[in-house]
């Protein structure tokens, strides 16, 4: 990509940009507490861009979970100007901006960005997936290149590759994309979506009709628990990815996999009663499992400073 080259005075362009950042980080603090109360424990040069990526999936999602009079206009209107943006390197839209600075300060494929635009767009008319094949080829849009986006930002050992650590990456993306599944079932059927898969549905007696009645049953207690067991796995399949990972980014990943994870936990504890419920891991859960990730976090700081005390950031910040 050519240089950034902004209007303006570089201060303004400065200003503007640290602004938009600032937004992007108050958007992920009102929308993902758990995902934000991650972020702080990375180096404050990567976490902006992270919140950038947050903000930018956000925006996105809004504009077909709480749609205008348009909504495939308007996502097609907001998502041709981020593409356009991509390639002059500046936007007056401040999470297009910041994810546009984002994008370009860690190299990331746009096609990543592609993927993700096309999968948005795929759920203003599709309802529902036959079984979970389907539903990962969806989450490769939706939450696979999430995983790879972030991937840059975060950084990789000393050795290791970003080719390396990608299917791990991928795989905790598509562990978080199945909890908020299962977490906001009752929520997306009432948006007129169902991401259970219908195989195991039928298998287990579950029909959209129950779902949408909110009926909870021991047939979607067995679906539920099965599926619980399905993103378990995942996030088994992730692991192996986090130490991975630059040393000063690994407690925020293992941080929001606690986090996340607990919201299985959740799931279970309240007997799979998901669909006229919202559950979620408690505030003093999350201050737990932040406070014990924090000296960690502060520690690998030190030591990657002093062993590289000249040394600005493996990711290129």
């Amino acid at each position: 990509m050519s240089p950034l080259r902004p209007p303006g005075t570089q201060a303004a362009r400065q200003a503007q940009l640290a602004a938009a950042y600032r937004h992007c980080a108050a958007i992920a603090a009102e929308h993902g507490k758990s995902y934000h109360l991650a972020t702080r424990l990375l180096t404050p040069e990567r976490r902006p861009a992270v919140h950038a990526l947050y903000a930018a999936a956000r925006v996105a999602d809004d504009f077909v979970d709480h749609p205008g009079a348009d909504p495939a206009g308007d996502l097609m209107t907001w998502s041709d100007a981020l593409l356009t943006e991509l390639g002059t390197g500046w936007s007056d839209d401040p999470v297009r901006l910041a994810l546009v600075h984002t994008y370009r300060r860690y190299g990331i494929p746009v096609e990543h960005l592609v993927d993700f635009l096309a999968a948005m767009t795929s759920d203003l008319d599709v309802t529902g997936y036959a079984d979970l094949d389907a539903l990962d080829r969806y989450m490769w849009g939706s939450a696979s290149v999430i995983g790879l986006q972030v991937l840059p930002v975060l950084g990789t050992a000393p050795g290791v590759t970003r080719e390396e650590a990608a299917p791990h990456a991928i795989a905790l993306g598509e562990a978080f994309q199945l909890t908020n599944f299962l977490r906001d079932v009752g929520e997306d059927v009432d948006r007129g979506r169902v991401y259970l898969p219908a195989d195991l549905m039928a298998a287990h007696g579950v029909t959209l009709e129950q779902l949408a009645a909110k009926h909870h049953d021991a047939r979607f207690a067995a679906l539920m628990r099965e599926m619980v067991a399905i993103v378990r796995r995942r996030y088994d399949d992730a692991a192996p990815g986090t130490p991975m990972l630059a040393p000063e980014s690994r407690d925020c990943v293992r941080a929001a996999t606690d986090l996340y994870g607990g919201i299985l936990t959740e799931i279970e504890r309240a007997g799979y009663r998901v669909l006229d419920r919202r559950v979620s891991v408690s505030r003093p859960r999350r201050l737990a499992v932040f406070a014990r990730r924090l000296t960690a976090a502060q520690l690998a700081r030190v030591r990657v400073t002093m062993a590289n005390p000249k040394s600005r950031s493996s990711t290129g910040a």
